[in-house]
């Protein structure tokens, strides 16, 4: 099964996780996904059946990270 772990350093941490939290609760299709929080990162675990699954699951939770960070610049929120 393909896997990719992918660390990513924000301010935002908090909020984003949030924010993907009930994404995280819901089936994708040949996908497995993990979102935690390690040492103020986060941390996207996505395993699938096949490639083209991965692709497609990394896409959608790379664009909503980068969206709930763009949001939370914007209104200035940073969690600790």
């Amino acid at each position: 099964m393909p896997r990719a772990t992918l660390r990513l350093a924000t301010p935002h941490a908090p909020a984003v996780l949030g924010a993907l939290s009930p994404e995280v609760g819901r089936e994708i299709p040949r996908t497995r996904v993990k979102l935690t929080r390690d040492d103020g990162d986060i941390v996207l675990d996505v395993e699938a059946s096949d490639l083209g699954a991965l692709r497609a699951a990394l896409n959608s939770y790379l664009r909503w990270i980068e969206i709930s960070e763009q949001i939370s610049n914007m209104v200035g929120e940073q969690d600790g």
